[in-house]
């Protein structure tokens, strides 16, 4: 039997604006699943594209003085370019006005016509533009949407309509609920679906009077097809139903239908599902209903001039930090699924995002990449080494942490799988301090210095497999730049999970810093109303104001050299950290500033994950009194920058061994 398609579909989108950073989460998670599943073999249907019958289409249209037809056909084709410049890999975008999806629908409404599913009758109530929703009488007490994201006025609406007989589903619906495990997530949005259903459906109006826009009703030309009746159909006219029976059979039902929670309880998870019932198809397999992005606190709108386009989003962070335009895209990408785990409201800062890039991407793994090829080229020629046998310690740690990594996003627990990704990352920076090569090197222990070296190389190659899913092109260059033939894309995940595949005797390309660090400003007055970034939004450094007078500094305190030398400053490694109980602030870290083991407390846990500081060399005040801090005896200080409210963490520029003192 021939193997089903995996099909996955993103909610086809207004075509009312431009997209912002939030519609663009939606498209980009669905990228990241794409790409993971075609490196697992699987034959992948992506589908997204633009909903262009809406009422707030056409007024939008009519706001610019044009027919609704040349509108969307000029914003359209934006959603194509803003998702080429994401890297997203769609295979079908499907427009609503295209003949393939107007004959699903007129079918799709004329069959449940036929059935009794839909019938004729009478509407009046309530209907929000904006949202393209009818609500009960009972539902609005105060004129406006009832909807917490929309809360807009809503129109008292009274025509001949056709109703799609909605609650003869109820018992259905929640049959199929209960049936199927995992069919509607998260499992809080879920339980969010089961209390509306028993709560009582209501039939829903599925045609509205033709103003000049939409899908007529077959045979009455004066109607046109309520939209959402109309959008949700889209699905099934990419999966080829009515079109080609062997591809629908092939892809059908969809194996995940990703969608904001805004439109996840009331259409797609109630409405959808009964639809598809009535035309006697099966249900998706899995709808996730995701959380909303707000930008430094604010619901994202277009009245608060804070819908962030994500193709300018990534010309400021690629002009900030030198890095390629892609890879700044591919910085965003990660940012957005690592930040907080899918499914709940995550809120979008600038700040957040430059110090994901300067701490992940930059320190670590771009300093695990740029070191190890750096020593490769000294002590090799550029050419990756043979090793003189297995290093068991650093493969075991770097497979597992693919296993989980597959298991992670398997099941949608990005953030997750990240984590596991950046567990071979640390694993790979703390085998090289350990192993030292460059020691070696001067021991005249070539060959352990080469299995080193190789071991790490052999890292980078399975972290750019596994991470090229969420960061594609920064993958292919780090794919590159380790010398690795062919691509990961052919190799597919399971080269990630062997060890041993990195042809020894190839050349690399050396060292080019894929995500240069992001130099941290200081804080500028702020500019006159009306002045421009020179970088774009979030990364604006204020033209310098020039003060009215110079007033004396206060005179600092000094210290003398003798009191400085009584200070016992030195590096050390962090071996491991976790969470103080009962506060959300405080770190315990074990360290070894070079004589032996001991305990520190760092009000870091704000900035820096556990799992992430192991195997780091900091800074640390070694003989600070000690103290007892929730309990916990801390002995010594870590020692950070602080910028702008962030703890940054002082770390050497080098290798350095535990111990180092600094003067």
């Amino acid at each position: 039997m021939e193997e089903k398609v995996f099909y996955i579909t993103t909610p086809i989108y207004y075509v009312n604006d431009v997209p912002h950073i939030g519609n663009a989460y939606t498209t980009m998670v669905a990228d990241i699943v794409a790409r993971f599943q075609r490196l697992l073999g699987r034959e992948v249907l992506f589908a997204t594209g633009t909903d262009e019958h809406a009422i707030k289409v056409a007024e939008a249209a009519e706001a610019e003085g044009i027919d609704p037809k040349t509108f969307v056909d000029r914003i359209a084709p934006k959603f194509k370019e803003v998702w080429k410049e994401l890297e997203i890999s769609y295979d079908d975008f499907i427009r609503t006005p295209e003949p393939r999806h107007v004959r699903v629908v007129q079918e799709a409404f004329r069959r449940l016509r036929d059935s009794g599913d839909i019938y004729r009758g009478v509407y009046e109530g309530w209907y929000c533009v904006p949202d393209e929703t009818f609500f009960r009488e009972s539902e609005v007490t105060d004129g406006l949407c009832p909807n917490p994201e929309c809360r807009r006025p809503v129109q008292w609406v009274q025509e001949e309509t056709y109703y799609f007989r909605l609650s003869a589903y109820q018992d259905r619906l929640l049959q199929w609920i209960e049936s199927n495990p995992g069919c509607l997530q998260p499992e809080f949005r879920k339980n969010e679906v089961v209390s509306f259903i028993k709560h009582g459906l209501q039939d829903i109006s599925v045609s509205r009077a033709n103003r000049g826009w939409g899908i007529p009703v077959p045979d009455e030309p004066d109607k046109v097809i309520y939209v959402w009746f109309d959008a949700l159909l889209n699905y099934i006219t990419v999966a080829g139903w009515l079109s080609d029976e062997e591809k629908f059979h092939r892809t059908w039902p969809a194996d995940l239908q990703l969608m904001g929670k805004d439109i996840f309880v009331r259409f797609h998870s109630t409405f959808w599902p009964a639809m598809l019932m009535g035309l006697g198809i099966q249900p998706p397999r899995v709808l996730f209903g995701h959380g909303f992005w707000s930008v430094e606190g604010e619901k994202i709108s277009k009245s608060r001039g804070n819908a962030i386009s994500p193709a300018k989003l990534a010309e400021d962070l690629a002009s900030r930090s030198g890095a390629k335009r892609e890879v700044a895209v591919d910085a965003i990408r990660y940012f957005m699924v690592r930040e907080v785990p899918f499914g709940v409201d995550a809120d979008f800062s600038r700040s957040a995002l430059v110090h994901r890039f300067n701490s992940d991407l930059a320190n670590d793994l771009g300093n695990l990449l740029n070191r190890t090829l750096s020593m490769v080229g000294s002590y090799f020629d550029g050419v990756v080494p043979k090793p003189a046998g297995v290093a068991e310690e650093i493969k075991s740690e770097v497979l597992s942490a693919v296993a989980e990594c597959e298991t992670a996003l398997s099941s949608l627990e990005f953030a997750r799988g990240l984590e596991a990704i950046w567990r071979a990352v640390s694993a790979g920076n703390r085998f090289v301090d350990e192993r030292a090569p460059w020691r070696l090197m001067k021991e005249g222990k070539r060959e352990e210095a080469a299995t080193v070296l190789y071991s790490v190389l052999e890292t980078a190659r399975i972290v750019a497999i596994t991470l090229s899913p969420v960061m594609p092109s920064a993958a292919r260059e780090i794919w590159r730049q380790i010398g690795s033939p062919g691509d990961f894309e052919s190799v597919g995940w399971a080269a990630a999970l062997e060890w041993g595949v990195l042809p020894s005797g190839i050349m690399t390309a050396g060292p080019q810093p894929i995500f240069p660090r992001i130099e941290e400003r200081k804080r500028e007055p702020k500019a006159e109303a009306g002045a421009e970034s020179p970088v774009g939004a979030g990364f604006a450094i204020p033209p310098q104001q020039a003060p009215e007078e110079t007033k004396p500094e206060a005179e600092e305190p000094v210290i003398s050299y003798d009191e400085f030398k009584k200070l016992d400053i030195r590096v050390a490694e962090i071996k491991s950290a976790e969470q103080v109980a009962g506060t959300d602030k405080l770190l315990q870290l074990t360290v070894d500033p070079g004589d032996g083991e001991r305990t520190i407390v760092a009000g870091i846990a704000q900035w820096y994950e556990p799992e992430k500081l192991l195997g780091k060399k900091i800074v640390l005040l070694a003989n600070l009194q000690p103290a007892k801090i929730r309990g916990v005896e801390s002995r010594g200080m870590l020692l950070a920058a602080d910028v702008d409210g962030r703890a940054i963490i002082l770390t050497p520029d080098e290798d350095v061994p535990s111990g180092a003192k600094v003067r």
